[in-house]
């Protein structure tokens, strides 16, 4: 029972061992389509203890093994009980998970796990196929901004419980960078400060070298003018009080990298390829992103360098559209949308998340930037690549009136029917490298459907 996975890793061994020591670490290496969570991450490889939170409340305790901590070279974690929502997972026997790395020469490094287990190897392939995965290109990241004269930074960031903004504190802080969460409550720690996104603190941003800006209200639901009225609310007004702070911040930030969105480009684009140049489109969201964009101004006057970054839809079983099919498709009822000949934009999360860095450290990015695939797919594409993914058919195509009654009819026409063929041309001029290139290899890795080559 278990498994020994390996694989070599293009890295010197006290790099790769010192990313694991590092705050973010666990959250990067849990697979997003397992129903767990990262509830505390360990404190110390040698003998701190990590839990992990599972469905109905149940918790995952990890301690480390001070016997077997032998930095750069090994550690040990082992499931533990701690409490009644403990137990269960102890039904599973034991779990003993050795990390081992060894110096294979030229600068890379052997990483080797071993999980002593009653559950069966089989169940454990794509996990570690996954984890070696995002640490590999994690860590390549890292090093091109290293190469281009990076040092660990202070990111103040704004919606870092989100969706993108979990994933993307965890990536910077791996890397050796500070972020301070911008949160709405009392702060638990020096690594937040409050924010009142109607009347920011006038220090808020003082000290640090970069603001992320994520926060805003999530565009998905039904297209009620409450709802729209929270969609605008939540991103113009904040945004533009963000970005006086900012440029009035002492010892503040030289960049001021904003979300935004392709919706700026219109809702029916037909076959129009579309560019950061591209004429701005017509519809409720592009008149939001639009106002949200030029709410940056006073930033981009003080002359903060400031980039926004029109996103895709983004690629991750953790949320999302992906969350949403997945157990659709899992069922075996899903299929295209419509006609299925509408263009869909899609950025799968990590690569997100490096489009995101970039902007932090790259001078050359300045003003909007697509941060999407340079493969966009039709639909029907999109929903075959699914349901071949989860081995599925995709037989059952989704009448027009299904995603209206969901979503209304301004929802349907400008979320689920958007037609947005977007091509990442600044990126690509900059010859950006994509994690994911095709939409099958996204939904491979989030899904758990990665080869892997590295079982012994």
């Amino acid at each position: 029972m278990g498994i020994k996975y390996a694989s070599i890793v293009d890295h010197p061994i006290d790099e790769v061992f010192a990313w694991h020591t590092r705050l973010g670490a666990m959250r990067r290496l849990v697979p997003p389509w397992q129903p767990m969570r990262v509830v505390k991450e360990t404190d110390s490889l040698a003998d701190g203890t990590a839990i992990l939170g599972l469905p109905a409340g149940l918790r995952w305790i990890a301690r480390h093994d001070p016997a077997a901590y032998e930095p750069p070279h090994q550690f040990r974690d082992v499931l533990s009980s701690d409490g009644l929502m403990t137990l269960p997972p102890r039904i599973i026997g034991w779990w003993r998970h050795t990390h081992r790395f060894s110096d294979v020469g030229d600068g890379t490094t052997g990483m080797h796990d071993e999980v002593d287990t009653t559950v069966p190897g089989a169940m454990l392939r794509s996990t570690f196929a996954y984890r070696h995965r995002q640490l590999a290109e994690d860590l390549a990241a890292h090093r091109d901004a290293a190469d281009a004269g990076v040092g660990p930074m202070v990111i103040a960031m704004t919606g870092s419980s989100g969706l993108v903004g979990t994933a993307l504190a965890a990536f910077l802080s791996t890397g050796g960078h500070r972020v301070i969460r911008l949160v709405r409550r009392d702060p638990h720690n020096a690594d937040e400060r409050r924010w009142e996104p109607g009347k920011p603190a006038a220090d808020l941003l003082d000290g640090v070298d970069a603001v992320v800006h994520l926060a805003g209200e999530s565009i998905a639901g039904r297209f009620t003018n409450a709802h729209r009225r929270a969609i605008r609310d939540s991103r113009i007004e904040p945004t533009r009080r963000l970005a006086d702070v900012a440029a009035a911040a002492t010892g503040g930030p030289r960049a001021f990298v904003s979300a935004s969105a392709i919706g700026f480009y219109g809702y029916d684009c037909g076959d129009t390829v579309l560019n950061e140049d591209s004429p701005r489109g017509d519809g409720f969201l592009a008149d939001v992103v639009a106002d949200w964009e030029a709410a940056t101004a006073s930033a981009a006057d003080a002359g903060l360098r400031v980039v926004t970054v029109r996103t895709g839809i983004v690629q991750s079983s953790a949320g999302g559209t992906l969350k949403l099919l997945r157990p659709l498709f899992a069922a075996g009822l899903g299929g295209r949308l419509g006609s299925g000949r509408q263009w869909l934009s899609w950025i799968g999360i990590d690569d997100l998340l490096d489009i995101y860095y970039r902007a932090l450290y790259d001078t050359r990015l300045v003003g909007p930037v697509n941060a999407v695939s340079p493969e966009p797919v039709r639909n029907a594409e999109y929903t075959g690549a699914l349901a071949a993914t989860m081995h599925r058919p995709a037989l059952l195509p989704v009448p027009s009136f299904g995603p209206r009654l969901l979503l209304g009819r301004q929802g349907a026409v400008e979320l689920a029917e958007a037609n947005q063929r977007v091509r990442p041309e600044r990126l690509d001029a900059l010859g950006h490298r994509f994690r994911c290139m095709t939409v099958t290899d996204a939904l491979a890795h989030q899904l758990g459907h990665d080869p892997a080559p590295g079982v012994l």
